[in-house]
Protein backbone atom coordinates (compact mmCIF):
# COMPACT_ATOMS: atom_id res chain seq x y z
CA UNK A 1 0.00 0.00 0.00
CA UNK A 2 1.06 3.45 -1.31
CA UNK A 3 1.46 5.92 1.79
CA UNK A 4 2.73 9.55 2.00
CA UNK A 5 2.72 11.16 5.58
CA UNK A 6 3.51 14.76 6.59
CA UNK A 7 5.21 15.47 9.40
CA UNK A 8 6.98 19.18 11.28
CA UNK A 9 4.01 21.34 11.20
CA UNK A 10 3.47 23.79 13.76
CA UNK A 11 2.90 27.21 15.13
CA UNK A 12 5.64 29.67 15.07
CA UNK A 13 5.84 33.96 14.72
CA UNK A 14 6.97 36.13 12.03
CA UNK A 15 9.82 35.84 10.21
CA UNK A 16 10.82 32.05 11.96
CA UNK A 17 11.65 28.52 10.60
CA UNK A 18 10.27 25.25 9.77
CA UNK A 19 10.92 22.36 8.18
CA UNK A 20 8.30 19.63 6.45
CA UNK A 21 8.81 16.33 6.02
CA UNK A 22 7.52 13.89 3.64
CA UNK A 23 8.19 10.45 3.63
CA UNK A 24 6.48 8.26 1.07
CA UNK A 25 5.85 4.08 2.47
CA UNK A 26 5.35 1.59 -0.18
CA UNK A 27 7.77 3.20 -2.75
CA UNK A 28 10.97 5.54 -2.82
CA UNK A 29 10.79 9.14 -4.20
CA UNK A 30 13.57 7.93 -7.07
CA UNK A 31 10.85 6.96 -9.42
CA UNK A 32 8.16 9.37 -8.64
CA UNK A 33 7.93 13.20 -8.55
CA UNK A 34 6.84 14.94 -5.07
CA UNK A 35 4.81 18.02 -4.43
CA UNK A 36 4.16 19.92 -1.67
CA UNK A 37 0.45 22.23 -1.75
CA UNK A 38 -1.05 24.06 0.80
CA UNK A 39 -4.92 25.03 1.44
CA UNK A 40 -5.68 27.76 3.41
CA UNK A 41 -9.50 28.16 4.70
CA UNK A 42 -11.66 29.21 2.21
CA UNK A 43 -9.23 28.88 -0.41
CA UNK A 44 -8.26 26.26 -3.05
CA UNK A 45 -5.46 24.49 -2.94
CA UNK A 46 -1.97 25.91 -4.61
CA UNK A 47 1.25 24.24 -5.29
CA UNK A 48 4.36 25.14 -3.35
CA UNK A 49 6.85 23.08 -4.51
CA UNK A 50 8.23 20.10 -6.61
CA UNK A 51 11.03 18.16 -6.76
CA UNK A 52 11.39 15.53 -9.95
CA UNK A 53 15.00 13.82 -10.76
CA UNK A 54 16.99 16.79 -9.32
CA UNK A 55 14.40 19.52 -10.73
CA UNK A 56 12.48 21.37 -8.47
CA UNK A 57 10.23 24.93 -8.90
CA UNK A 58 8.46 27.28 -6.78
CA UNK A 59 5.56 29.41 -6.31
CA UNK A 60 6.61 32.85 -6.94
CA UNK A 61 5.40 33.55 -3.16
CA UNK A 62 7.55 31.04 -1.55
CA UNK A 63 10.76 31.81 -3.67
CA UNK A 64 13.74 32.75 -1.94
CA UNK A 65 12.26 31.45 1.42
CA UNK A 66 11.29 28.20 0.84
CA UNK A 67 13.78 25.28 -0.62
CA UNK A 68 12.87 21.64 -1.16
CA UNK A 69 15.09 18.73 -0.79
CA UNK A 70 15.61 15.19 -0.29
CA UNK A 71 16.78 13.11 2.56
CA UNK A 72 18.05 9.50 1.08
CA UNK A 73 18.69 7.92 3.99
CA UNK A 74 15.27 8.66 5.30
CA UNK A 75 13.72 7.95 1.70
CA UNK A 76 12.10 11.46 2.71
CA UNK A 77 11.29 15.06 0.49
CA UNK A 78 11.89 18.00 3.15
CA UNK A 79 10.49 21.70 2.88
CA UNK A 80 12.43 24.01 4.46
CA UNK A 81 10.44 27.10 5.08
CA UNK A 82 12.13 30.14 6.20
CA UNK A 83 11.37 33.96 6.85
CA UNK A 84 7.38 32.79 7.19
CA UNK A 85 4.56 35.05 6.99
CA UNK A 86 1.05 34.78 8.56
CA UNK A 87 -0.08 34.18 4.35
CA UNK A 88 1.86 31.21 4.79
CA UNK A 89 -0.68 29.90 7.10
CA UNK A 90 -2.82 26.44 5.99
CA UNK A 91 -2.44 23.23 5.74
CA UNK A 92 0.32 21.56 3.90
CA UNK A 93 0.12 18.39 2.01
CA UNK A 94 2.42 16.23 0.15
CA UNK A 95 1.41 14.43 -3.16
CA UNK A 96 3.05 11.94 -5.46
CA UNK A 97 3.15 10.77 -9.25
CA UNK A 98 4.80 8.35 -11.16
CA UNK A 99 7.78 10.49 -12.92
CA UNK A 100 6.76 8.81 -16.11
CA UNK A 101 3.21 10.55 -15.99
CA UNK A 102 4.58 13.49 -14.90
CA UNK A 103 3.90 17.27 -16.74
CA UNK A 104 6.54 19.38 -15.40
CA UNK A 105 4.78 22.14 -17.02
CA UNK A 106 1.53 21.37 -14.52
CA UNK A 107 2.99 20.54 -11.59
CA UNK A 108 1.09 22.94 -9.42
CA UNK A 109 -2.05 21.23 -10.55
CA UNK A 110 -3.58 18.78 -7.95
CA UNK A 111 -5.66 16.50 -10.24
CA UNK A 112 -2.17 15.28 -11.94
CA UNK A 113 -1.33 13.91 -8.52
CA UNK A 114 -2.43 9.81 -7.45
CA UNK A 115 -1.15 10.17 -4.08
CA UNK A 116 -1.77 12.57 -1.01
CA UNK A 117 -0.59 12.83 2.50
CA UNK A 118 -3.38 13.79 5.11
CA UNK A 119 -1.76 16.85 5.65
CA UNK A 120 0.27 19.11 8.50
CA UNK A 121 -1.09 22.43 9.53
CA UNK A 122 1.09 25.42 9.70
CA UNK A 123 0.20 28.62 11.07
CA UNK A 124 2.26 31.48 11.55
CA UNK A 125 1.46 34.61 14.21
CA UNK A 126 2.08 38.43 13.30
Amino acid sequence: EVQLVESGGGLVQTGGSLRLSCAPYGFTFDDFAIAWFRQAPGKEREGVSYFSDGVTDYAESVKGRFTINTDAAKNAVNLQMNNLKPEDTAVYYCAAIFRTWFRARSWSEPGQYDYWGQGTQVTVSS
